[in-house]
């Protein structure tokens, strides 16, 4: 109990305002992490440019010459108002070149502030976590250890966690207490009021005969 005490003190020690008071940042560099050229690609993109910010990167691995290539050549088809930065990993990594980019732009720039926007599913199943974002998981895992590095996660709902959300909405409604006869006990057949039944009526006790 006293080293968890400790510990609660020192990191409200840590948290405390002090004399600098808030501290504006002196420019905002916005990195954009590109895998693919989709939605939800385009809605990240969007959503950096309505920030407004200083500079703004597209930025994107190498990990495959052929498909690097063809993103490069969609990239342009499309006009986009945002040039795509590629970075080479000849151990066709992901993470430690993008997290290398972010902590020398920080070097060179120490009063600035860099928000990296990440495009990421929101999936209903728990399989699917397994399947999507696994990339995304391990690269905010390292930025979030990086000072003045903000991380930003941009949504992108698959179907099924439309079909989730629906779901849950019906097992809602269904599930709410009716009014005026409190809850209600489903079955696989129908509702079932919780009134409880009527006690049956005790029978009359058996007269036993006076003597004469």
């Amino acid at each position: 109990m006293r080293a968890i005490n400790r510990h609660y003190t020192r990191v409200s020690d840590e948290l405390t305002v002090d004399q600098r008071g808030l501290m504006l940042p002196a420019r905002n560099h916005v990195v954009v992490l590109v895998s693919k050229l989709h939605k939800p690609t385009m809605r990240a993109l969007a959503y950096a440019r309505a920030t407004r910010p200083d500079t703004l990167t597209a930025l994107t691995v190498n990990v495959d010459d052929d498909e690097t290539r063809a993103l490069l050549a969609e990239w342009e088809r499309h006009d986009l108002p945002v040039k795509l930065t590629v970075l080479e990993s000849p151990f066709r990594e992901v993470t430690t070149p993008i997290v290398d980019y972010v902590r020398t732009l920080r070097m060179k720039r120490p009063n600035d502030v860099v928000s990296v926007f990440i495009p990421e599913y929101v999936v209903g199943h728990w399989w699917e976590h397994v399947l999507h974002n696994q990339s995304a998981l391990r690269l905010k895992t390292r930025l979030l250890f990086q000072p003045g590095v903000m991380v930003t996660s941009v949504p992108w709902q698959l179907a099924s966690s439309q079909l989730r959300v629906e779901s849950e909405a019906v097992f809602t409604a269904t599930s709410l207490p009716r009014h005026g006869k409190g809850p209600a006990i489903y079955t696989d057949n129908a509702a079932e009021s919780t009134t409880p039944p009527a006690r049956p009526a005790e029978p009359d006790e058996p007269r036993v005969p006076s003597r004469s």
